[in-house]
């Protein structure tokens, strides 16, 4: 898997330090939010022309390495 991780970035004066695709001040959260209620890839897209389809990618990554790091710490 290629890390793309590199395009989520945490500044702690862009949108209190959340994590955001970088060079925007959409979280990766809002990403997340936006798949989980029915949107496609697609339409996120389309919806956020300054998205890329890697930074979706990056976005699940990142999500399934920070779910992969809660469930080992309660192990």
């Amino acid at each position: 898997m290629h890390d793309l991780t590199d395009r989520i970035t945490i500044e702690p004066g862009i949108r209190s330090g959340k994590p955001c695709i970088r060079g925007t001040r959409i979280t990766a959260s809002d990403v997340l939010e936006y798949l989980a209620s029915g949107m496609s890839e697609q339409e996120v897209l389309r919806d956020f022309p300054e998205l890329k389809p890697e930074d979706i990618r990056a976005v699940l990554q990142y999500a399934a390495i920070r779910e992969r790091r809660l469930a080992s710490s309660h192990s």
